[in-house]
């Protein structure tokens, strides 16, 4: 039987007889050269002359840089990094000792020499009322009244002015009724402020034991007084007259005159005219010595044991004093309950803000609040407890330089932000916005030509042109434009914006 012939490649050996064979000698070196022509081709397909080179690595032909012109809606607003702070800060600082008002602090009111000490320092964050003890000192109180006038001096019996009716006010509305309120500081008010202390657990500032010891001196020099003038106005007599008093020194007086005009007074009438004169002048001065100090006599409301603030309740902010400090200088700050926001804008901004624009705050913790502008420059407060002239007198906070940055308060409505006092806010002041969608280019589209008139160019049919445009309202970045009269500038008009 005839073999089948194998197929070429289904053994190994049939491929190198093929191979020595001379056709297949043709066909191997066709193919090579095949590969070597390809191999060149490729290779200097990808091969450039230096010129070639360097003329492919030239940037590209500059041209302008543009955007598309848009409508939208554009709302302007000043933004600004501010705190949020508890308003009408002010420093509390005793006006003067607390205790006895020419001596010491014991509740007697007799000086020791000791100095005045903290027995109890006002708690930080606490809110006072009116009536309440804002601290102590050496035991005793310091009470917090309502009212504009300052203490500024000890007030008692003889006092008047516009700071003893605000103390009488004051009592009547704690329900001390002082009786009349005529800013003069009499008895009743006196026994007023008694009842005050007692009820607050506290010893009123009552006569001494000195001061009622020099009473009793006064006293008896004005009996003495009267006696003197009795025995002038009756000389020899020992009855010392017919029933005659200081009351009725003038009646006596005009008897002895009488004696002394007819020669009958003991040791002549002028001796006896001299002697009733001088019984009279000290008669005279022993009552005025009297009734000045009766008039100043009993219970008094030392200069330091109260302090008078314009807003209550108040909330004590910052402490200065701790237990066993001597009482000098600012003890506290306090602020109103209610929060306000403060921030300091440039002076370029601050000339498109004005009061009663809206304003948004956003706190850190992402909190935020609506509120409205009302104070600007010189009208934002001072805090006292800064100890600065920041934000004081004129429109620019008091440097004078027009552009200097401008602080500015914010307002929000009571209770809110509260929780986020002493925290950095951001505040938004919107200043304007469009009437819907405007056209509108980015700023730097904008240009200002020789004749100061606003143009923008734009690129149109491969060139670019001027085109006259009036500005308005800026914001994100963006300006609105209306095309002047006679030029055209719609929406999708590439603007050139830089080269």
């Amino acid at each position: 039987m005839r073999e089948r012939p194998e197929p070429v490649g289904t053994r190994p050996g049939r491929l190198r007889r093929l191979i020595r064979t001379r056709s297949g000698q043709l066909t191997l070196v066709v193919v090579a050269v095949g590969l070597v022509g390809a191999g060149g081709w490729f290779a200097g397909s990808r091969m450039q002359s230096p010129a070639d080179a360097a003329a492919a690595h030239q940037p590209p032909k500059a041209g302008p840089v543009t955007v598309a012109a848009e409508r939208r809606s554009l709302t302007a607003s000043v933004v600004a990094q501010g705190s949020v702070e508890f308003d009408s800060p002010q420093s509390v600082t005793l006006a003067g000792l607390v205790g006895a008002p020419d001596s010491g602090s014991g509740a007697s009111g007799e000086g020791d020499g000791v100095a005045q000490r903290v027995t109890k320092a006002p708690a930080a964050g606490a809110e006072v009322r009116e009536g309440d003890v804002l601290m102590q000192v050496s035991g005793r109180p310091v009470l917090v009244l309502r009212g504009t006038v300052p203490m500024y001096r000890t007030l008692g019996p003889g006092a008047s002015g516009d700071d003893v009716r605000q103390l009488q006010r004051a009592l009547t509305r704690l329900g001390f009724n002082p009786g009349s309120v005529n800013g003069t500081y009499g008895q009743p008010d006196a026994a007023a402020v008694s009842r005050w202390y007692k009820d607050t657990g506290y010893s009123p500032m009552e006569p001494t034991v000195a001061d009622k010891q020099q009473l009793g001196t006064l006293e008896a020099a004005v009996t003495a007084a009267q006696q003197a003038l009795l025995e002038a106005q009756s000389p020899g007599d020992g009855s010392g007259g017919s029933g005659a008093t200081a009351g009725s020194g003038a009646t006596a007086g005009s008897g002895a005159t009488e004696k002394a005009r007819s020669g009958t007074g003991a040791g002549g009438g002028a001796t006896a005219e001299l002697q009733l004169k001088s019984a009279r002048q000290q008669l005279d001065a022993a009552n005025a010595a009297l009734s000045d100090f009766q008039a100043g006599y009993g219970t008094k409301v030392p200069a330091g044991e109260v302090v008078f603030l314009p807003e209550l309740p108040a909330r004590l902010g910052k402490v200065s004093v701790k237990t066993g400090d001597t009482p000098s200088g600012p003890v506290a700050t306090v602020t109103s309950s209610q929060v306000v926001v403060r921030a300091v804008v440039p002076a370029d901004d601050a000339k498109l803000l004005h009061k009663g624009m809206r304003a948004q705050v956003e706190t850190t913790d992402g909190t935020k609040a609506d509120g409205k502008v009302v104070a600007l420059g010189g009208d934002v407060p001072k805090d006292d407890s800064a100890g600065t002239d920041e934000q004081q007198g004129t429109p620019d906070g008091g440097s004078g330089d027009t552009s200097a940055p401008v602080p500015v308060q914010i307002s929000v409505p009571a209770g809110k932000l509260t929780k986020s006092a002493a925290e950095s806010a951001k505040i938004t002041i919107e200043v304007g916005s469009s009437d819907g969608k405007v056209l509108t280019v980015p700023v730097a589209a904008l240009h200002t030509s020789a004749g100061r008139k606003a143009r923008v160019q734009v690129v149109r049919g491969g060139k670019t042109v001027d085109v006259p445009v009036e500005a308005g309202l800026s914001a994100d970045g963006q300006v609105e434009v209306t095309p002047s009269s006679g030029a055209t500038l719609a929406p999708g008009d590439h603007v050139v914006v830089g080269r």
